[in-house]
């Protein structure tokens, strides 16, 4: 039997029968309730299938993930802080033209913000023409002045970026926000890929999909770009905070998707400015640190002394530019989300471009105008700290308490430059396998950049996904789980 939109499908597929439309983009049909065609292929396959299909692929997906130890931790979790990566078996499909627009305008972004971090840390001209106040910068609790005056290889402080998009109810993608301190999620993109390929055989050969399994090599090629020239044997290193880091599963798979060494802080040792790793045959230099370590804790001479998770000494041998670090110590003052609201005006000032994707609208709090329109609109408002990240120091306020509602007002008075709001957005929802049926669930997307000798962006990302109906937060911290992303040839 034919069936053409969402209410025929409802009452002769019990599979789709809780999938529903309203005003939120939907990835996978029409407003019409017609399937959009880089979906028809899929949406004539889960015709095929039974619920009890789905569910068995499910379980062959979780005991992957579970013998390959894909998981990630919650801290804030009393029952037990390592969990199974929650994985949705649907892939995310996004067309060619789309992924062209996404790669024009990341690119575009991470060369402006690259030039931005440049500089602020140098001859600060953005501040003298009045584009970027100094005061917001330099309030920043993410700005390094051990960082002035400092020259990174070839230019780039941000070699590895995430950058989250969302699409809105038109179906334009916009960016929400920049991860350039030390992003993460990567590994679960590829794993996710690996997945997809076991449970979904023939949908995943029907599909020309462009392939994202090479990341490792591009990434390690990025790397390498940063060693000196007269360093003809470079040793690259992946410098973890250990076993309780909530990614380190995520650390240990890159390493050895790169063929390097995993370290963290007590197997390096700076001796002369130059930084050693401790190895069975003696003392080795390291060439290149691919961290994924805060700034606060990379060095306890220069930064918190309390840490015991960095290296005494490897900020002198930064300085004397004997080692590089990946990314540079002092990006995330480019990831404040107060600053995120100037990323349009500073491609402007430093390209000469208007913005290929745009930013979300952004109330500054730190303006009395804008300070007394969020106070009085908190029900209808995101606000978010503009430090945090992974979900944490946010009120969602249409889903939120009067109470949470005071205590987030109480804290705004007492620091408004610690927050900025948002308009709450309907994030696009995409087709999930979920309790036996299939099911609307919002999503965003995590592009990885790369910025080396040049700038590259494997066609894919880590799509996102709320898993709980109706909410709008995707990190895996707090509940959010994800699904492959398709970038169609």
């Amino acid at each position: 039997m034919a069936v053409n939109d969402i209410s025929q499908l409802q009452s002769h597929f019990a599979l789709f029968a809780d999938y529903f439309l309203d005003g939120a983009y939907d990835e996978m049909f029409d407003p019409q309730g017609m399937p959009r065609e880089p979906y028809q292929t899929l949406y004539q396959r889960l015709f095929e299938l039974s619920a009890a299909t789905l569910r068995q692929r499910q379980q062959a997906a979780d005991m992957t993930f579970l013998n390959q130890g894909v998981t990630f931790t919650v801290y804030s979790d009393d029952q037990g802080t390592e969990r199974i990566f929650p994985y949705d078996l649907l892939p995310r499909i996004i067309t060619n033209d789309e992924w062209s627009t996404i790669e024009q305008g990341l690119k575009q972004r991470i060369t402006a913000i690259n030039l931005f971090l440049n500089d602020i840390y140098h001859e600060g001209k953005i501040f003298k023409d009045g584009v970027v106040p100094r005061d917001l910068i330099y309030t920043c609790k993410h700005f390094r002045r051990e960082m002035v005056g400092l020259n990174v290889p070839k230019g780039v402080y941000v070699a590895i970026v995430g950058t989250d998009l969302i699409r809105t109810e038109t179906g334009e993608f916009v960016v929400l926000e920049d991860n350039l301190r030390v992003p993460s999620g990567v590994s679960y993109m590829l794993a996710n890929r690996q997945v997809i390929k076991n449970v979904f055989p023939v949908l995943f050969t029907s599909y020309n999909v462009r392939p994202i399994d090479h990341y490792g090599q591009v990434l390690l090629h990025t790397l390498r770009s940063f060693v000196p020239a007269h360093r003809t044997d470079p040793t690259i290193v992946l410098l973890t905070p250990g076993v309780y880091n909530s990614a380190y599963f995520e650390h240990t798979y890159l390493a050895r998707q790169m063929g390097i060494e995993l370290v963290e802080g007590r197997d390096l040792v700076v001796h002369n400015n130059i930084v050693y790793m401790r190895t069975t045959a003696g003392l080795r230099q390291v060439d290149v640190i691919y961290r994924r370590i805060d700034d606060d804790f990379i060095d306890p001479l220069a930064f918190r002394p309390d840490s015991i998770l960095g290296a005494p000494g490897l900020m002198n041998a930064y300085r004397a530019g004997n080692v590089a670090l990946a990314n540079a110590i002092g990006t995330g003052v480019a990831d404040d989300k107060a600053v995120y609201a100037y990323i349009p005006q500073i491609i402007r000032y430093y390209l000469g471009e208007d913005t290929i994707i745009s930013n979300v609208e952004t109330y500054l709090l730190h303006e009395p105008k804008q300070l007394g329109y969020v106070l009085e609109h908190l029900e209808q408002l995101v606000v978010k700290a503009v430090g945090e990240s992974g979900g944490y120091g946010m009120l969602i306020g249409p889903h939120s308490t009067a109470t949470q509602r005071e205590d987030f007002r109480r804290a705004i008075k007492a620091n408004p430059r610690n927050y900025i709001a948002q308009p709450t957005l309907q994030l696009s929802r995409a087709p999930c396998f979920i309790d036996g049926h299939v099911s609307p669930r919002h999503v965003d997307l995590r592009p990885y950049i790369l910025y080396g000798d040049d700038i590259q962006i494997v066609p894919g990302g880590l799509t996102r996904v709320a898993l709980r109906r109706g909410s709008l937060v995707v990190n895996s911290s707090q509940g959010g789980g994800s699904k492959d992303t398709w970038v169609l040839y």
